[in-house]
């Protein structure tokens, strides 16, 4: 069975109702714009159903959407939605910052964003291998324990864990703090576990006594560092206020699934162009959408992404992205060069 044009209007009325209000639509709330009898419309419905583009509830005789007529919404009827001003003005704000690290400026973006939108939004830096040492700091904690703060030259920051086996003084702490800041700063993160290994490992003892104890509990930390991912939420409880997701076994369900490693792999998007992967195509949930594309900045490369329900503002979001990854990788061109002189000023270091 074919679709008519009528009922390719129904449906994109019925998907853009439905996203507005959460509640099934009814044929009497239709015939008035589409000045047919409510016999008609029902007709209508009935074939939009039979083709698997709209599905019925429980509760109401109205239709809503199925995962299908999204999908030929998304395809087909979406209509192009301009960006407001005051959207481009909020995001404008941060992007303009030439204070802010590309990093820092996507995610407080995607902050942005999550709020206007009230969906959950992700950001997955690439591999970064690339990206070079800049600082460690280190923080005592306990007797044996540690934080060892990362800082990369792209403005990245992680925290990682350092476990020492015996209580260690607090000067060979420092000594060997300036011994890797003095032999590491300018490395590839890709080439850290190797440095430490054949360059301070056979000069650490000439520094301290506890070297063995030292630098194992220092290269667990620093080389798990270069195989991590940079992923970051914003809004992330955001898709917990949508009515799909009203029960405790909803919530556990999507959370358990936010907190998941497998989530990396689920967000990370190959293609350059804005894709919408709906409900079971998202293989996160089949109650959510994701919206993603990939980015390429700085050379560098990684996934910005938003999460939210199936009942999605698809225009909207879609149009959102793709001003964004725009604006982000105009950015990431003008820094580009402030980043060469970075790194040829630490490699002379």
């Amino acid at each position: 069975m074919m679709i008519g044009s009528r009922q390719k209007e129904l449906l994109k009325t019925i998907v853009e109702e439905y996203v507005k209000s959460a509640r099934p639509v009814g044929s009497k709330a239709l015939c008035k714009k589409f000045k047919c009898s409510s016999a008609t419309i029902r007709n209508d419905m009935a074939a939009l159903e039979e083709l698997g583009y709209l599905e019925k509830t429980h509760i109401s005789s109205g239709r809503i959407p199925s995962e299908s007529g999204y999908r030929y919404y998304v395809d087909n009827l979406m209509e192009p939605k301009k960006i407001s001003g005051e959207d481009i003005l909020k995001l404008q704000t941060v992007l303009n910052n030439k204070e802010l690290e590309l990093s820092d400026a996507i995610s407080k973006s995607l902050e942005i964003i999550s709020d206007i939108t009230n969906y959950t939004s992700v950001v997955l830096g690439g591999e970064a291998d690339d990206n070079m040492l800049k600082k460690v700091e280190v923080v005592p904690i306990s007797e044996k324990q540690l934080i060892a703060i990362l800082i990369t030259d792209t403005g990245h920051v992680e925290n990682k864990n350092v476990f020492l086996e015996e209580n260690i003084p607090a000067d060979e702490i420092s000594k060997t703090t300036e011994l890797l800041n003095k032999m590491l700063v300018g490395t590839q993160i890709s080439d850290v576990p190797r440095k430490l290994e054949f360059e301070i490992k056979p000069i650490i003892r000439n520094y301290i006594q506890n070297y063995e104890i030292v630098y194992n509990a220092f290269y667990n930390a620093l080389s798990n560092f270069t195989s991590d991912r940079d992923v970051k939420f914003a809004g992330k409880t955001n898709i917990l206020k949508q009515p799909e997701f009203n029960t405790v076994d909803d919530v556990k369900n999507i959370i358990s699934k936010f907190e998941s490693k497998d989530m990396v792999s689920k967000i990370e998007e190959a293609g350059d162009e804005v894709k919408v992967y709906i409900g079971s195509e998202s293989e996160i949930d089949d109650n959510v959408t994701v919206v993603k594309t990939k980015y390429k900045a700085a050379g560098r490369e990684g996934t910005i992404a938003i999460i939210g329900p199936k009942r999605m503002e698809y225009e909207r979001v879609v149009n959102m992205l793709e001003y964004l990854k725009g604006a982000i990788e105009n950015k990431g061109s003008e820094n580009k060069w402030k980043r060469k002189k970075q790194k040829k000023w630490m490699m002379k270091r």
